[in-house]
């Protein structure tokens, strides 16, 4: 039996592409939206685990941005760089409620799944 594929003529575009305003709000979205988990450690430490890849969904915390700045041979800042505002992830799913308001289209996006 042979099942013929559907050629995509253009690529799915990147994104989408989320920003909250730190990592607070988007660990309090990510919980809102059930991608939490509580785990238990050996010694029974309980503690949240995010489940970031499903098959239902795909989350890349891309986190807080820098761009820019130099340093000298040694490793040393001389120049420091600049942090953009924001929390970041990349996101593939359905959309949870309310994360509408979170998201941003870059013109250049740091990172992308591949």
């Amino acid at each position: 039996m042979t099942e013929e594929l559907e050629l995509l003529e253009t690529p799915p575009a990147p994104g989408p592409f989320f920003r909250f305003t730190d990592e607070e709000a988007w660990l309090d979205a990510a919980s809102a939206a059930g991608f939490m988990t509580t785990v238990t450690d050996e010694d029974g430490n309980e503690s949240e685990q995010l489940q970031a890849y499903t098959h239902n969904h795909a989350i890349d915390v891309v986190g807080t941005i820098t761009v820019g700045g130099e340093w000298d041979e040694d490793g040393n800042e001389t120049v420091a760089p600049t942090t953009l505002d924001g929390f970041h992830i990349n996101y593939l799913g359905d959309l949870p409620e309310g994360w509408e308001a979170f998201e941003v289209t870059p013109n250049t996006p740091y990172r992308v799944f591949a």
